[in-house]
Protein backbone atom coordinates (compact mmCIF):
# COMPACT_ATOMS: atom_id res chain seq x y z
CA UNK A 1 0.00 0.00 0.00
CA UNK A 2 1.60 3.37 -1.29
CA UNK A 3 1.83 6.01 0.79
CA UNK A 4 1.57 8.79 -1.98
CA UNK A 5 -1.77 7.01 -2.97
CA UNK A 6 -4.19 9.41 -2.90
CA UNK A 7 -7.10 7.11 -0.90
CA UNK A 8 -4.94 6.42 1.69
CA UNK A 9 -3.05 9.63 2.29
CA UNK A 10 -6.83 10.63 2.37
CA UNK A 11 -7.35 8.25 5.26
CA UNK A 12 -7.33 10.03 8.28
CA UNK A 13 -9.81 12.59 7.63
CA UNK A 14 -12.43 9.83 7.15
CA UNK A 15 -15.45 11.10 9.52
CA UNK A 16 -16.19 8.48 12.00
CA UNK A 17 -19.18 5.64 11.11
CA UNK A 18 -17.65 6.70 6.97
CA UNK A 19 -16.24 3.69 5.23
CA UNK A 20 -14.10 3.95 1.74
CA UNK A 21 -13.63 1.24 -0.33
CA UNK A 22 -11.66 2.23 -3.40
CA UNK A 23 -9.78 -0.37 -5.73
CA UNK A 24 -5.87 -1.01 -4.82
CA UNK A 25 -5.12 -0.97 -8.76
CA UNK A 26 -2.64 -4.25 -8.07
CA UNK A 27 -5.36 -6.81 -8.24
CA UNK A 28 -8.47 -6.98 -11.22
CA UNK A 29 -11.17 -6.96 -8.18
CA UNK A 30 -8.82 -6.32 -4.71
CA UNK A 31 -10.43 -3.38 -3.06
CA UNK A 32 -8.99 -1.24 -0.11
CA UNK A 33 -11.43 -1.08 2.64
CA UNK A 34 -11.19 1.80 5.14
CA UNK A 35 -12.75 3.39 8.09
CA UNK A 36 -10.06 5.86 9.03
CA UNK A 37 -8.12 3.83 11.64
CA UNK A 38 -8.06 0.65 9.98
CA UNK A 39 -6.99 -0.49 6.43
CA UNK A 40 -8.19 -4.16 5.37
CA UNK A 41 -8.34 -5.42 2.15
CA UNK A 42 -11.22 -7.13 0.34
CA UNK A 43 -11.51 -9.52 -3.14
CA UNK A 44 -12.35 -12.42 -4.75
CA UNK A 45 -11.18 -16.17 -5.09
CA UNK A 46 -9.06 -16.96 -8.14
CA UNK A 47 -11.60 -19.03 -9.27
CA UNK A 48 -13.97 -15.83 -9.51
CA UNK A 49 -11.20 -13.93 -10.83
CA UNK A 50 -9.85 -12.16 -7.84
CA UNK A 51 -6.34 -12.53 -7.08
CA UNK A 52 -7.47 -13.98 -3.69
CA UNK A 53 -6.47 -11.03 -1.37
CA UNK A 54 -8.70 -11.07 0.82
CA UNK A 55 -11.95 -12.43 1.82
CA UNK A 56 -14.91 -11.92 -0.51
CA UNK A 57 -18.12 -9.21 0.00
CA UNK A 58 -20.31 -11.98 1.74
CA UNK A 59 -17.16 -13.28 3.62
CA UNK A 60 -17.37 -9.41 4.80
CA UNK A 61 -20.60 -9.69 5.57
CA UNK A 62 -20.87 -12.81 7.52
CA UNK A 63 -17.68 -11.73 9.31
CA UNK A 64 -19.38 -8.38 10.24
CA UNK A 65 -23.03 -10.59 11.42
CA UNK A 66 -20.38 -13.10 13.50
CA UNK A 67 -18.96 -10.06 15.02
CA UNK A 68 -21.50 -8.38 16.15
CA UNK A 69 -23.00 -11.12 17.61
CA UNK A 70 -20.00 -12.27 19.54
CA UNK A 71 -19.80 -8.81 20.81
CA UNK A 72 -23.34 -8.68 22.12
CA UNK A 73 -23.06 -12.18 23.93
CA UNK A 74 -19.80 -10.72 25.65
CA UNK A 75 -21.34 -7.86 26.39
CA UNK A 76 -24.67 -9.37 28.17
CA UNK A 77 -22.94 -12.35 29.86
CA UNK A 78 -20.41 -9.64 31.71
CA UNK A 79 -23.75 -7.45 32.65
CA UNK A 80 -25.15 -10.57 34.08
CA UNK A 81 -21.93 -11.68 35.46
CA UNK A 82 -22.25 -15.33 33.77
CA UNK A 83 -19.59 -17.65 33.24
CA UNK A 84 -19.40 -17.11 29.56
CA UNK A 85 -16.03 -18.20 28.70
CA UNK A 86 -15.92 -17.92 24.84
CA UNK A 87 -17.96 -17.55 22.19
CA UNK A 88 -17.73 -19.21 18.82
CA UNK A 89 -19.78 -18.44 15.79
CA UNK A 90 -19.59 -20.23 12.44
CA UNK A 91 -21.49 -18.77 9.77
CA UNK A 92 -22.27 -19.68 6.39
CA UNK A 93 -24.14 -18.00 3.27
CA UNK A 94 -26.25 -19.81 0.55
CA UNK A 95 -28.93 -19.28 -1.62
CA UNK A 96 -32.08 -21.46 -1.52
CA UNK A 97 -35.07 -21.30 -3.66
CA UNK A 98 -38.20 -20.04 -1.96
CA UNK A 99 -40.68 -22.53 -1.08
CA UNK A 100 -43.67 -20.30 -0.42
CA UNK A 101 -44.02 -17.31 -2.91
CA UNK A 102 -45.97 -15.57 -4.95
CA UNK A 103 -45.70 -16.06 -8.38
CA UNK A 104 -42.83 -18.73 -8.27
CA UNK A 105 -44.70 -20.88 -11.31
CA UNK A 106 -43.49 -17.95 -13.50
CA UNK A 107 -39.97 -17.55 -12.29
CA UNK A 108 -37.81 -19.42 -9.94
CA UNK A 109 -37.15 -17.36 -6.67
CA UNK A 110 -34.34 -17.48 -4.76
CA UNK A 111 -33.55 -16.53 -1.16
CA UNK A 112 -30.46 -15.10 0.72
CA UNK A 113 -30.11 -17.58 3.70
CA UNK A 114 -27.77 -17.40 6.44
CA UNK A 115 -26.91 -20.69 9.06
CA UNK A 116 -25.44 -19.49 12.20
CA UNK A 117 -23.78 -21.73 14.87
CA UNK A 118 -23.34 -20.35 18.01
CA UNK A 119 -20.54 -22.02 20.63
CA UNK A 120 -20.81 -21.11 24.55
CA UNK A 121 -18.27 -22.24 25.81
CA UNK A 122 -18.55 -21.86 29.87
CA UNK A 123 -20.18 -23.40 33.08
CA UNK A 124 -23.59 -22.03 31.62
CA UNK A 125 -27.03 -23.39 33.00
CA UNK A 126 -29.71 -24.03 30.21
CA UNK A 127 -31.58 -20.96 31.13
CA UNK A 128 -28.57 -18.76 30.80
CA UNK A 129 -27.78 -20.62 27.57
CA UNK A 130 -31.21 -20.08 26.09
CA UNK A 131 -31.53 -16.20 26.97
CA UNK A 132 -28.22 -15.70 25.25
CA UNK A 133 -29.48 -17.40 21.92
CA UNK A 134 -32.08 -15.31 22.23
CA UNK A 135 -30.10 -12.46 23.05
CA UNK A 136 -28.00 -13.11 19.72
CA UNK A 137 -30.69 -11.59 17.42
CA UNK A 138 -30.25 -8.59 19.22
CA UNK A 139 -27.18 -7.99 17.85
CA UNK A 140 -27.29 -4.70 15.85
CA UNK A 141 -25.63 -6.02 12.51
CA UNK A 142 -28.50 -9.04 12.94
CA UNK A 143 -31.54 -6.47 13.28
CA UNK A 144 -30.02 -4.79 10.45
CA UNK A 145 -30.03 -7.62 7.80
CA UNK A 146 -33.83 -8.76 8.92
CA UNK A 147 -35.20 -5.34 8.61
CA UNK A 148 -35.95 -2.95 5.30
CA UNK A 149 -32.70 -1.36 3.84
CA UNK A 150 -32.81 1.56 1.85
CA UNK A 151 -29.80 1.87 -0.06
CA UNK A 152 -29.05 5.66 -1.50
CA UNK A 153 -26.75 6.00 -4.52
CA UNK A 154 -25.41 8.93 -5.47
CA UNK A 155 -22.45 10.06 -8.09
CA UNK A 156 -19.51 11.78 -6.79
Amino acid sequence: MSSTDPVLSAQPVIAPGTVVVAETGSGRLSNYLLDGRHRLIADEPRAVGGDDEGPGPYELLLMSLGACTSMTLRLYAERKGWPLKRTIVRLRHSRIHADDCVGCEEKPVLLDHIERVIELQGELDETQRKRLMEIADRCPVHRTLTSEIRIETKEA
